[in-house]
């Protein structure tokens, strides 16, 4: 399959999930308390540490392999279901000292529901990696559809019923199942069952890397919700998890599409051509432009959005929504450095460079939950610019491009992302930082971003006016197309 058509089958399935995610996360608002979402959100964050070793990075090295051999397979196999029973084991021994350190039973519960998500989901990710190899972004879909309205589902059903935190633990169980059940369908043929230990150690020599990075990734992704937890309480935790999720449609909007396909890109570029630099700046350029009309579309609009999406029980965490778009701005550039250093072999790199802006990360987030949310916010926009500053660094290293030709593709994606502010800049203006109105300044605000976004797109010819042209005229083609069956 083309990146062109990777990219349509990867955003129809990343927008068909943000609208379950969207819909579910307002109906959840609604019948659980920022209380009951700080429990589940810590409980999920300190499972993330386990999730980060859960494979090894044995499915990255599945895709970034250059050749593939039934005795590669079964090791990839082998290292995802031994650690994905061995987790599940450590997730129910943890789950008594969790509650207890938090003084939150209601912890234990969520942890004993999630365990089998660790068992459960091996059967599922050796195909999802391999489709992501192989770029079959349209089986990808399905699957992740599919998993994603089971685990809506049953997460509303639950929480409608009174089950409390524990419904989105329901709800994660019910995903992970139906997503391995869809992935043993889509299962190549020829792929072993017996797993094997023959190349386990080519598959770990790459994967304890990978997954070093991810671990300390992780650290610094979840330490404001676990220290907040510690530190202020449950509640603060709970509106920083609803500040974040808002500015992580972001990454489910965008970031998710792109990035699912520029690892087997890259990858694919780099073991074709061996060169990705030009690729890596064109990426970039879309994600720049894309973001920051994303980030102050966000700060202009906190208010609206917030209220409409979750109700006026989570204004609470409106301002710190805006401080985290702005963190969001500062961290544009350097987002696709991991997925290109880990195509070009470079996970070495990528661990080095994740403990060093970890360490930094984890301090300034420190100070930031002593002092409560603002101070956190303003702490991870320092965070966020010091780790793209290192990053870029680190990856032009590697891939030699001139900051020239990265500086003028940034300056361009910030004019369009700029274009698309002014309409929303122009409704706060008008009116104001909370207005009594939730709705006109996203009936006004939200059209008027994608006109300037177009206009300013085209005025400074950006790359990204090509996508938009091409999409542009296959909607046209389709209307056209559905007018004449009924002529």
């Amino acid at each position: 399959m083309d990146i062109r058509k990777s990219l349509v089958f990867s955003y129809l399935d990343r927008y068909a999930s943000l609208i379950i995610n969207i819909v579910s996360s307002m109906v959840i608002a609604r019948m659980l308390t920022p209380a009951d979402i700080g429990v589940f959100s810590v409980t999920v964050v300190l499972l993330t540490f386990i999730a980060s070793i859960r494979d090894m990075g044995a499915g990255n090295y599945l895709v970034q392999e250059k050749e593939i051999t039934i005795d590669r397979v079964r090791a990839v196999w082998a290292v995802q279901l031994g650690l994905g029973v061995l987790l599940a084991l450590v997730v129910l021994a943890a789950s008594v000292p969790v509650a207890l350190f938090y003084k939150e039973p209601r912890m234990r519960d969520i942890m004993l529901v999630v365990a089998l998500n660790y068992a459960i989901n091996p059967f599922g990710s050796l195909t999802y990696a391999w489709q992501i190899r192989e770029m079959r972004f349209d089986a990808l879909a399905i699957v992740r559809f599919s998993a994603t309205l089971a685990g809506a589902v049953v997460s509303i059903v639950c929480a409608w019923r009174g089950y409390g935190p524990i419904s989105l633990a329901y709800g994660s169980l019910a995903s992970t199942t139906v997503n391995a059940a869809m992935a043993v369908h889509y299962r190549p043929a020829w792929f072993p069952w017996l797993p094997g230990i023959k190349e386990i150690r080519r598959v770990l020599a790459f994967g304890s890397q990978t997954t070093g990075a991810a671990v300390i990734q992780n650290i610094a992704g979840n330490a404001p919700e676990l220290l907040l937890a510690k530190l202020q309480s449950m509640t603060a935790t709970g509106l920083y998890s609803r500040a974040s999720g808002l500015i992580l449609m972001f990454e489910r909007l965008v970031l998710a599409g792109i990035g699912a396909v520029a690892v087997s890109w890259f990858a694919k570029q780099s073991r074709d051509h061996g060169d990705i630099a030009q690729p890596f700046i064109k990426a970039t350029s879309y994600i720049c432009a894309i973001g920051i009309a994303f980030s102050l579309g966000t700060i202009f609009l906190a208010h609206s959005a917030m209220r409409v999406l979750y109700g006026p029980q989570w204004d609470g965490a409106i301002e710190l929504t805006r401080l985290l778009a702005v963190a969001l701005a500062f961290s544009l550039p350097a987002s696709m450095c991991n997925a290109a250093l880990m195509a070009t072999g470079g996970a070495s790199r990528v661990l080095r460079g994740t403990a060093v802006t970890t360490v930094i990360a984890v301090i300034l987030v420190t100070i930031g939950a002593y002092g409560g949310l603002t101070q956190m916010g303003v702490c991870l926009i320092i965070s966020s610019a010091f780790r793209t500053i290192y990053w870029l660094q680190q990856t032009r290293a590697a891939l030699g491009f001139a900051w020239s030709d990265l500086g003028s593709a940034v300056w361009k994606s910030t004019l369009v992302g700029m274009g698309a502010g002014v309409a929303p800049l122009l409704v706060y203006c008008i009116f104001g930082a909370l207005p009594a109105n939730i709705w006109w300044p996203l009936v006004f605000g939200v059209p008027g971003a994608f006109i300037g976004f177009v206009a300013m797109s085209t005025l400074v010819k950006h790359p990204i006016q090509e996508e938009i042209s091409s999409a542009l005229a296959l909607i046209k083609q389709m209307v056209l197309r559905f007018v004449a069956k009924f002529q």
